[in-house]
């Protein structure tokens, strides 16, 4: 956001024309930086966002010195070695809120312009043990600074440092402290001034505060916005005789912060413009890892005299005997009076007073204010004082200790509230709360004893003699009632909550455990303290399985063995199955195809099979029927068919029989391949034939003879089986070439004698 979005256009112009001859007259120079701080937010893996938080003085401030960007750069703390320098563009631009609106006054307004920007810090070169710094250098301060030397000419360099991004060679993420909230407010002199400089830790790092002195550094009036910043050390501020680092602002006392809280308290003694410096060390497991640093100014003005407020507590509804803080303990018993009254007051006129409760000791549950809690005292026609009634919950519990409670008044006075506290020490003790009571209706003989198929059926009935709110719990010992199917469900009857346990058992309920252990609690929650009363029911599942018998009229075999089944073509073959199961269990039988090596299974059609089954409950039948044709041979393999017959139960015993089956080929006479022809027409051996071959089976065929010169030239070949070669018409050598459909092949020669 530019300077020109704060000026109309005509005023623009008239702007730029006075800016161009103010700075041709004298160096370029800005009065107008409040304070500020740098932060490293670790976004994932190298990624980081570089923030600067300057606070800009809208007031006084220069415009010209509203800059667009500024330049952040980052060292290397062992050796002020520069890893980089980043442009930071100016992303947000807002003022900063009073703690009171109220009290704002038209000589203090501060923006907050924040200036960021993604980085990379790469682990292979943020590595330095010493970790690293980022500096911003940037001029001037206000001229109406009252504690240091030549305000006006003063700079500010905003310094920041944070460790490697890897340690003993791992990650070693760290977002920066953030310093929270910017100050806004100004003091009164002679009056306590206290704000929070507390700051958030993303990580979890413990944080110290203490003051430093503000860094001024190199830049200047001639060159206040350097191009980079230069590597430290950089110079300090210059403080007025009479201040320095522990006595930054004159007061009595003078400015502290908190070491452990970051809460900054001064009482001005003169009015002014009061710089002063913070630093905020963070630490990881005892050692420290980085620091940020935050200028601001403090103004002191007079302002008109407040009061402080004052709370008085009384024990009683009607009592008019104060409570003595430090001295008295309330006692608050089951049964007794559980609510105080306050009595605040303010001398101011007009003033609203406001009270609130901090609990110091413990968590939970707070007193609720009965009656109103904020109002105007001295108004025209209300009385001098405010009355509240405070009233404890009957369910706090010191558990035997003492509570302490800080009940607050604050005003509505400038610049900051006034306060007075009272802290009311107290003992509670809730009313006694008696356990419920769980039945079932499952007894009384327990365990229960089902089978599965069963319908368990009971009612769980919860009471609670306090009639707190029951909520009925189902669980089970070492399953999930839900995963077995069992269900509760319960409403609410007068004071009892009534549940319905139903539950069909069926083979989820079988496993190696034949026990369920149902448990039934009835659940109360008096003052938030939970109160539970169980109640078991064991179950034992009973489960007896006998397995199935298998009988068959397969050829019998070794038990080691498949029996053998074999036929020539043309034949069929039946077996017949028969099952039976004397838990009458439901029974189904299956035939299945395989070979011999178990690799690959057959469909049981294709092979000229079929079995028909009739299965039912207790008794299942079978008949399988192979019609041995080519279909099976031409498998050219052994076919194994496996009957199963499985019973229809929670852990089934099938039962399995096989049987190898294989077609019978022709018997053939041993191969027969001659070798010598005399072709002289005396009909002897006049002719080369082949009548020993293999015979044709199935898709073993015959398929073609091919007959070679010795110098390779086919001379003959045919596909008849039965063929006649009377030779060439001359004598010598010859070869043939013998193949059949099922791959097969035969070679020899063949001698030719005129």
């Amino acid at each position: 956001m530019s300077f020109r979005q704060y000026l109309p256009g005509s005023a623009w112009s008239a702007f730029l024309l006075f800016l161009g001859s103010w700075l041709s007259a004298s160096p370029a120079r800005a009065t107008h930086i409040v304070g500020g701080e740098m932060e490293l937010v670790h976004n994932s893996g190298d990624s980081y966002t570089l923030l600067l938080n300057l606070y800009f003085d809208a007031v006084n401030g220069s415009p010209g010195a509203l800059d667009a960007d500024l330049t952040a750069s980052i060292f290397d703390k062992g050796n002020n070695t520069r890893m980089m320098n980043v442009v930071l563009p100016l992303t947000s631009n807002t003022f900063v809120n009073y703690t009171n609106p109220a009290c704002a006054q038209p000589t203090l307004s501060t923006r907050k312009l924040v200036y960021s920007k993604l980085i990379n810090l790469p682990a292979n070169a943020y590595t330095s043990v010493q970790g690293y710094y980022v500096a911003v250098e940037r001029c001037c301060r206000n001229n109406s600074i009252s504690n240091i030397v030549a305000p006006g000419s003063a700079a500010q360099t905003f310094y920041l440092e944070f460790p490697a991004v890897v340690r003993n060679g791992q990650p070693f993420y760290d977002s920066t402290p953030r310093i929270f909230p910017p100050l806004a407010d100004y003091a009164c002199r002679n009056e306590l001034f206290y704000y929070d400089f507390g700051g958030q830790d993303a990580d979890g790092d413990s944080l110290v505060y203490d003051l430093v002195t503000p860094l001024n550094g190199h830049s200047d009036a001639i060159t206040p916005k350097p191009a980079a910043a230069a590597p430290a050390p950089y110079s300090l501020i210059t403080w007025n005789p009479g201040l320095g680092t522990l006595n930054q602002i004159p007061g009595a006392p003078t400015l502290s912060i908190n070491r452990a809280t970051g809460r900054l308290t001064v009482r001005p003694i003169n009015v002014g413009l009061f710089v002063f410096g913070v630093r905020c060390s963070e630490y990881r497991r005892g050692v420290k890892i980085g620091e940020s640093r935050r200028d601001f100014q403090l103004m002191t003005l007079n302002c008109p005299i407040n009061t402080r407020p004052s709370v008085v507590l009384l024990p009683a509804p009607t009592g008019h005997v104060p409570y003595h803080p430090g001295r008295d303990t309330l006692h608050l018993v089951p049964g007794g009076n559980r609510c105080v009254r306050l009595r605040f007051t303010d001398p101011d006129p007009n003033s609203r007073l406001t009270l609130s409760l901090s609990p110091v000791n413990f968590t939970g549950l707070l007193p609720n204010f009965t009656t109103a809690t904020s109002g105007a005292v001295h108004s025209p026609g209300a009385p001098d004082t405010l009355t509240a009634t405070l009233c404890f919950p009957d369910c706090i519990n010191t558990r035997g200790g003492v509570y302490l409670l800080d009940v607050v008044v604050g005003d509505d006075g400038c610049s900051l509230p006034k306060r007075d506290t009272v802290r009311v020490a107290f003992t509670a003790v809730p009313a006694p709360n008696t356990p419920p009571v769980i039945v079932t209706t499952a007894g009384p003989a327990l365990p229960l004893r089902v089978h599965v198929g069963d319908l368990v059926a009971f009612d769980v009935t919860a009471t609670d003699s306090d009639n707190d709110p029951i909520q009925l719990e189902m669980s089970g010992l070492g399953f999930s009632p839900a995963a077995v199917g069992a269900t509760l469900s319960q409403g609410t009857t007068g004071n009892q909550q009534r549940g319905r346990f139903t539950w069909r058992v069926d083979c989820r309920a079988v496993g190696t455990d034949s026990v369920r252990n149902f448990q039934f609690t009835a659940a109360t929650s008096p003052c938030g303290l939970r109160q539970a009363v169980t109640v078991s029911v064991p179950v034992i599942v009973v489960y007896n399985n006998h397995p199935p018998t298998l009988a068959s009229t397969l050829p019998t075999a070794r038990p080691t063995e498949i029996p053998l089944v074999k036929l020539p073509l043309g034949q069929v073959y039946t077996a017949t199955f028969t099952g039976a199961d004397i838990d009458r269990d439901g029974l189904t039988l299956t035939a299945s195809g395989s070979s011999a090596d178990g690799l690959e299974g057959f469909d049981l059609a294709t092979a000229g099979m079929r079995f028909d089954a009739l299965n039912g409950t207790g008794v299942a039948t079978g008949t399988f029927r192979w019609d041995v044709s080519c279909a099976a041979a031409n498998l050219h393999r052994d076919l194994i068919v496996t009957f199963q017959l499985v019973d229809a139960t929670c852990k089934p015993l099938p039962q399995l029989q096989r049987v190898r089956l294989q077609v019978k080929s022709p018997d053939s006479v041993a191969v027969k391949l001659y070798n010598v022809i005399t072709p002289n027409n005396d009909n002897y051996n006049d002719v080369f034939k082949l009548p020993d071959l293999p015979p044709n089976f199935c898709d073993a065929q015959f398929a073609t003879i091919r007959i070679f010169s010795r110098w390779g030239q086919q001379v003959f070949e045919s596909n008849d089986r039965d063929f006649r070669w009377p030779g060439q018409g001359s004598g010598g050598l010859y070869y043939y070439y013998v193949t059949y459909t099922d791959g097969r092949k035969y070679r020899g020669w063949l001698e030719v004698i005129p």
